[in-house]
């Protein structure tokens, strides 16, 4: 099984109409703690001060942990979730060292 990986922020800042994006808002997650979802999936509609993203997954897995609460405003390159293959693996005691796991990013 894959290791538990993080949903970042700071990927749709890079195709957002060439603009720089500071800050980004999740508007609602799409499933909570525990939630599967399938290649596709939505996982996560977030909101920039010009745009709304859809995050869909880039691959099967399992919702593991939210790191950021619907509404607050965060900065560009933090830490939405943890996202992992197996719901019983431990989870990681620092995020440091786990990779980006591949998502898709759509401009609503």
């Amino acid at each position: 099984a894959a290791k538990p990986a993080l949903l970042l922020l700071d990927e749709p800042a890079a195709g957002m109409n060439g603009t720089e994006t500071e800050e980004l808002r999740v508007l609602m997650w799409h499933g909570g703690e525990g939630t599967a979802f399938a290649k596709g999936d939505l996982i996560v509609e977030l909101e920039t001060h010009k745009a709304i993203v859809e995050v869909r997954a880039g691959g099967p897995g399992v919702l593991r942990k939210i790191l950021c609460a619907e509404g607050g405003w965060e900065k560009a390159g933090r830490a939405l979730a943890l996202v992992g293959d197996d719901p019983a693996d431990p989870l990681p005691g620092s995020t440091d060292a786990l990779e980006a796991c591949p998502a898709d990013f759509d401009v609503v």
